[in-house]
């Protein structure tokens, strides 16, 4: 099983660095493949609703979108962490993540999805909700811990105080393992549930 994990923070071992790699020592020792991919510090453009996804199956940007779309596809989990900036996530890495999902056309149903973010106090719930709607979107479980999945620091390192911050990525990452786990069994035993065609209603006619 794979996992493949997004740093959104500009600062490769910062505190978000911190929570995903506390993650990445429980995956490993369930025997779960981990990638930890660092986004933050890149230059990520947004979308410019060009379309042509459509047709060509990747971004018209050829950058760490595309190169990451592979890695996704082929991953049974998907953690995304991201300080918070002014109560949301790093700018950047949402721009990572609007191309990303928008562009891949792969079933990503059934993937797990996990958020994390990092903060020195206020804003770790909204940005931790925003995060959760891409999983949401498109079928994917969504992995809880054992609060909202946070951790506090403000200068970096300063997250291996926040022991309790610490506790609930393990915890996290061990309840998102027995879940990638439970459904690759369930595929096997039961089968996925079965998809009706997508129904769009438009709000303007």
């Amino acid at each position: 099983m794979k996992v493949l994990m997004i740093n959104g923070s500009p600062r490769g071992n910062g505190n978000t660095f911190m929570a995903l790699n506390e993650m990445k020592n429980v995956f490993e020792a369930e025997g779960i493949e981990t990638q930890i991919l660092h986004i933050g510090n890149q230059d990520i453009r947004g979308c410019i609703a060009c379309g042509s996804c459509a047709t060509k199956g990747q971004c018209c940007f050829n950058d760490a979108v595309n190169e990451s779309a592979k890695l996704f596809e082929e991953a049974d989990g998907l953690v995304v962490g991201s300080p918070v900036y002014y109560a949301s996530a790093n700018a950047t890495l949402i721009a990572f993540l609007d191309r990303l999902f928008y562009s891949t056309h792969f079933d990503k149903t059934m993937k797990v999805g996990a958020a994390v973010a990092a903060a020195r106090r206020g804003g770790l719930t909204a940005t931790f909700d925003e995060l959760n709607k891409y999983f949401a979107i498109c079928g994917m479980p969504i992995a809880s811990g054992q609060y909202w999945n946070g951790i506090h620091g403000r200068a970096v390192g300063e997250a291996a105080q926040d022991e309790e911050g610490l506790q609930q990525m393990r915890t996290l990452a061990r309840n998102m393992a027995f879940l990638m786990k439970a459904i690759q069994l369930g595929k096997v035993q039961i089968g996925l549930p079965e998809r009706e065609q997508t129904v769009y209603t438009n709000m303007i006619r």
